[in-house]
């Protein structure tokens, strides 16, 4: 991706911050595309599940899946790849649209893959003890296959569990509390125009109902948000009284817009707040193979329906602050230009592939009366560079500056500080970095101290 969209990237998130704070938040990931989210809360935490579509895609070309993480809906810490289509041995492509779901203490990824021995879709089971993995395949085979794709998983106030999956059609089955077996067969729920909408245009798809459903409940009420009409796909729902139907079409939630031909939704609550995750292909480079995962906060109507939500630059306000004073993993990022993350030696992920004027947001960090100095893990196999603290936008006040030297190694760790000044209150940070030409350090994490 660098080399086609990293100058692109620099001057759009100039272009949306002509002076003073940045205001982009949207798409939520700026180091690679990404695809069909799946949001997960778990302690305390926002987790999302995305798909990775391979620079230059001219198909959906998709090998892995990828997770991310928040606490307040806008700093992202990427978790790297814990799942890919190699975990399925018997699977030959295709990482496609998939879902997360808590259950026995593990973690349990429902995902489409295609067949090696078949050559059709079928639906796989990774499992962890962790929310970012590593998964493994948990049935060593697939759970169900009919050649459709995109399963959503749901467990009922009674203990039952759901999973729902289809394209064309629509089916579900009734998971055992394994979470890796059904019973009472696969189920077709049928799509009716007064359930999921009339299409024209198609007589072999007279429902508005296309792909990847999103099933839910809330006080009482069933919801089943989906992809409508292909193409380009628009995000609709219809809602029910119990788990499989009758389902009554609601309505429209996001119109057709932005520059992808699909959209996946996924919704939450979360801290107090309703959350509405789709893609679109806003980044550079982006469209209907290349596609971003963006959010945005909504509430839902009186009665329970969705309002109409469009796409936004903005995205999400954030929920709550950033503690600088506690170790902060570098690839927690609001907004970056020029920044990659990759696998560290010592554990997780670390931001890499920097140069010179490459840069990382992180949003309302609260340093409260004050901070002294800040401390980073850093590596180079060249001669460094800088990091440079900012405030209010990456060219904005210098509030510090740490230098970075050569470490003998991408991987070859070492510990840097330096003093800063004028960091008090709640504020929006930029780690800007400088030096030479070509790569110049990777970052593995940051902490500041308090001043005494």
């Amino acid at each position: 991706m660098r080399a086609r969209i990293t100058a692109l990237l620099c001057v759009l998130a100039f272009l949306v911050v002509p002076a003073g704070p940045a205001r982009a938040d949207n798409p939520i990931v700026q180091t690679i595309y990404t695809a069909d989210p799946a949001p997960l809360v778990h302690n305390g935490r926002v987790y999302l599940y995305t798909g990775h579509d391979e620079d230059g895609s001219t198909w959906f070309t998709m090998r892995e899946w990828r997770v991310y993480s928040s606490a307040d809906m806008v700093n992202w810490t990427d978790h790297g790849s814990p799942m890919s289509v190699a975990t399925f041995a018997w699977a030959s492509a295709d990482a496609w649209a998939g879902q997360v779901i808590a259950r026995n203490g593990k973690f349990y990824w429902y995902v489409p893959v295609t067949s090696r021995a078949t050559g059709r879709m079928a639906i796989g089971v990774g499992v962890s003890s962790s929310p970012t993995g590593p998964f493994t395949d948990a049935l060593g085979r697939p759970l169900v296959e009919n050649g459709e794709i995109d399963p959503s998983v749901m467990i009922d106030t009674d203990g039952q569990a759901y999973l729902y999956w289809g394209n064309p059609n629509l089916w579900y089955v009734r998971l055992n509390t394994d979470m890796i077996s059904y019973t009472g067969g696969v189920n077709r729920i049928p799509l009716t125009t007064a359930g999921f909408g009339t299409r024209t245009g198609d007589a072999n798809r007279p429902t508005l109902y296309e792909e990847g459903p999103w099933v839910y409940k809330r006080n009482g009420l069933y919801y089943n948000v989906f992809a409508a009409k292909c193409c380009s796909e628009f995000i609709a729902y219809s809602t029910a009284p119990g788990p499989t139907g009758p389902w009554t079409y609601r309505g429209t939630i996001m119109p057709t817009q932005g520059s992808s031909f699909t959209n996946h939704a996924g919704i939450i609550d979360f801290n107090g707040g309703s959350y509405f995750f789709y893609h679109n292909g806003a980044l550079p480079g982006g469209g209907g193979f290349t596609r971003s995962v963006a959010v945005e906060k909504f509430t839902y109507n009186a009665d329970g329906t969705i309002p109409t939500i469009t796409m936004t630059t903005a995205g999400a306000p954030q929920n709550g602050t950033l503690d600088p004073y506690t170790r902060q993993e570098a690839e927690t990022i609001a907004w970056s230009a020029g920044v990659e993350t990759e696998r560290a030696s010592e554990g997780g992920m670390n931001v890499g592939f920097l140069e010179n004027g490459d840069y990382i947001k992180v949003k309302g960090v609260a340093f409260g009366g004050g901070a002294a100095t800040v401390t980073a893990r850093v590596a180079s196999a060249a001669a460094g560079g800088r990091i440079e603290l900012r405030t209010g936008s990456p060219t904005g006040t210098t509030v510090g500056t740490c230098t970075v030297p050569g470490t003998g190694g991408w991987q070859s760790w070492a510990t840097v500080s330096c003093p800063v000044n004028g960091l008090t209150g709640t504020q929006d940070l930029y780690l800007r970095f400088a030096g030479g030409s070509g790569y110049l350090f990777n970052v593995d994490w940051w902490q500041f101290a308090r001043a005494s």
